[in-house]
């Protein structure tokens, strides 16, 4: 599109080059031009969607909306998913570039073609016509959607204001939360109305993405509605300059608004789901090849030709590209930076493969938990996951895996004392977490029985073995003192080049992020059919809810080779957590547990034990509003010639990370409630 743009505008330049003097400078392109044809409707279209709220590679959430890949990694919001080292890794709280600003300068352009393009109907076929338009309403629901989920209710401007104007009108009140997500609704249900079954242009909208879309959005406003009410003191407030309720529901509306979200994102989802338009990616997936159905999922992720996909960002080398191999990928392919999305055992832990203690975590020794018995010892870290779902396999390189045809060495440190091995420490809980390797006795004293490293390269301490010398760290760390290596053992495999071929640098890659897929689409039906349920609601048609759920859950885990579920999801807190979960799994590291964990309401200390879509002591990994995530280290034994694992809090750039209930809400920004007689900030700031 931006290639479109610069050259319709070249040749505009040159038309005007060679006309008469008396018309409007060159450099103002006028209406009659861009909303005449569809070479002016499509510099129009690039405008928008070049503003849009797309959160990809080109997205961080410390940043916000800056459309910058520098130091481009997934998961890192204190979600628990992948942690990256200090100053960059920090919970979702805020962003840096608040969206405002510019989602009303995108907002300006979609309120002015819906008011001017009626003047210019008679220029298109009435289908392409009707495009166009659905197409500003789908972006201002997108924009308002993306406001809604950071503010609460916004000013709901829905028409262009020209100025100067009166104060009455360019000064626009917060709406209310309600009244915000009912324009959102609004707007979808227009566009959907008006938009083509298919995309007209590559980048395009149509009425398949909207609808998906509208399903995520009504699940979210569905899930604030609702779960608002199950924080300490009710998350809702006026604001105190003009008594509009900015956040939250009222007492008397929120269960009926949550009912009528929920029913919109359950009806929209059933309409993708039953089109036939989409569905799972599979090319290369097998019942009975492991192997395969890992294969079949990395693949899924690159195949432009993917059915699976709903809406996707392109980019294009040379001319627009990211850098998420050159900040991401595994220290050995360092260009310039390195290991920016290093999944945590946390995450490792929602998926199945595993040995467990009684308490639920993986179980690294022979006892009850890992302060008891001996560690398990293995032949290759490989082994390890030997029975692992291939789902997370393709969301994650395990140490010793293949990846872009090299073995991606991981190790934590050697010992070389005698075997069995007990546990490294004595005591495991979150209180004890700045206890490091590098602090024990084995390592410090003599007889040095550990050895670990600090530094990669010629800084790496070395271990005699087999009649010559093993590194202490490997190839990839974690070196205790650089916060650019591996930081918890593991490595973020989704959305790395995996061509060997590539070589990473800073806007190298080019590889599309996928927005919205068919998996999205099936949970939010999945998910949208079990809050009905609970609300003890009827299906809006007629379909067997638990059974839609059931179908969705069991069609992704088919695919991810994990385990079906046996009979129907049960419509109570347990189904209602199981689909939570899976949601977890299957959109991991796609920028889209953040927003989850918000709109569940799980994330402050008093509700963190549903965190991970399931209960689990909170206590493990927090005992405050702060909390931390774990790591897998590998370790390798010289007397046995076999490695282990040890289960300890991320060590390396320790990452402690903080959230308070106040979060659920973005601040507005200071300088639009100080300049305003009619913005409020939120309450309680």
């Amino acid at each position: 599109m931006k290639r479109i743009y610069t050259l319709f505008l070249i040749g505009l330049f040159t038309f005007f080059g060679c006309a008469e003097l008396d018309i409007p400078p060159p450099n103002v392109v006028g209406d009659e031009t861009l909303l005449t044809s569809e070479s002016g409707m499509k510099v129009y279209m690039a405008r928008m969607y070049s503003r849009m709220p797309f959160e990809d590679f080109k997205y961080m959430a410390q940043w916000g909306i800056e459309f910058n890949s520098w130091l481009g990694a997934m998961g890192i919001e204190g979600t628990g998913e992948a942690v990256n080292r200090d100053g960059i890794s920090s919970a979702f709280t805020g962003e840096r570039t608040p969206y405002w600003a510019n989602a009303y300068t995108l907002l300006r352009d979609a309120n002015y073609l819906i008011e001017t393009l009626p003047q210019y109907q008679s220029e298109f076929p009435e289908i392409t016509y009707n495009h166009y338009l659905g197409e500003a309403y789908f972006i201002r629901a997108m924009v308002y959607s993306a406001m809604a989920r950071r503010f609460g209710g916004v000013p709901l401007v829905t028409k262009v204001i020209r100025y100067p104007a009166e104060q009455e009108e360019s000064e626009v009140p917060r709406a209310s939360e309600e009244e915000t997500w009912n324009q959102v609704l609004a707007d979808f249900n227009q566009a959907i109305e008006l938009l083509q079954p298919t995309s007209p242009e590559i980048g395009y909208s149509n009425k398949f993405v909207a609808l998906a879309f509208k399903s995520e959005a009504m699940l979210y406003a569905g899930s604030v509605a609702k779960y608002n009410e199950t924080v300490p003191g009710r998350l809702t407030g006026l604001g105190a300059k003009t008594g509009v309720r900015v956040i939250g529901f009222a007492e008397d509306s929120w269960r009926a608004a949550s009912i009528r979200y929920f029913r919109e994102a359950y009806s929209a989802a059933q309409e993708v789901i039953k089109s036939g338009s989409y569905s799972l990616y599979k090319k290369k997936w097998s019942a009975t090849d492991r192997e395969a159905q890992y294969q079949n999922m990395v693949d899924m992720f690159s195949d432009p030709s993917s059915p699976e996909n709903i809406y996707v960002k392109q980019f294009g080398y040379p001319t627009f590209t990211h850098g998420y191999d050159a900040y991401s990928a595994p220290f050995i392919f360092k260009a310039p930076l390195a290991s920016g999305t290093c999944p945590t055992l946390d995450f490792l832990e929602l998926y199945e493969g595993f040995e467990r203690y009684p308490d639920g975590t993986v179980k690294v020794t022979t006892g009850a938990s890992n302060t008891e018995g001996d560690y398990l010892m293995f032949d290759s870290p490989l082994d390890f996951f030997e029975n692992a779902e291939p789902r997370l396999r393709a969301y994650v390189i395990f140490p010793s895996d293949m990846f872009k045809g090299r073995e991606i060495e991981i190790r934590a440190g050697v010992y070389t004392g005698p075997t069995p091995i007990s546990p490294l420490f004595e005591n495991y809980s979150y209180s004890t977490a700045e206890t490091r390797y590098q602090h024990l006795d084995l390592y410090t004293q003599a007889p040095k029985l550990l050895y670990l490293s600090p530094r990669e390269g010629n800084g790496q301490e070395v271990v005699p073995y087999e009649g010559g010398v093993i590194t202490a760290a490997g190839a990839n760390g974690p070196f205790y003192d650089n916060g650019e290596s591996c930081l918890t053992g593991l490595y973020g495999r989704k959305w790395l080049n995996p061509d060997p071929s590539f070589e990473a640098g800073e806007g190298r890659s080019s590889q599309h992020f996928i927005l919205m897929r068919y998996a999205d689409v099936l949970l939010n039906a999945a998910e949208a059919a079990v809050e009905l349920a609970l609300a003890g609601e009827a299906s809006p048609d007629g379909s067997d809810l638990m059974q839609v759920a059931t179908t969705a859950v069991n069609e992704i885990r088919e695919r991810a080779g994990a385990t079906l579920v046996q009979g129907i999801i049960t419509p109570d807190i347990t189904g209602r957590n199981l689909i939570r979960k899976e949601r977890r799994k299957e959109l991991a590291l796609e920028h889209k547990t953040k927003w989850d964990l918000r709109r569940w309401r799980v994330q402050h200390y008093e509700g963190r034990d549903g965190f991970w879509g399931e209960f689990r002591d909170k206590d493990t990994f927090s005992s405050n509003a702060r909390y931390r995530f774990r790591g897998l280290y590998p370790f390798f034994s010289t007397e046995s010639g076999k490695y282990f694992f040890d289960a300890r809090f991320q060590w390396v750039s320790l990452k402690t990370f903080e959230y308070n209930v106040i979060d659920y809400y973005f601040a507005i920004p200071g300088n639009e409630v100080s300049k305003s007689q009619v913005i409020d900030q939120q309450p309680n700031r």
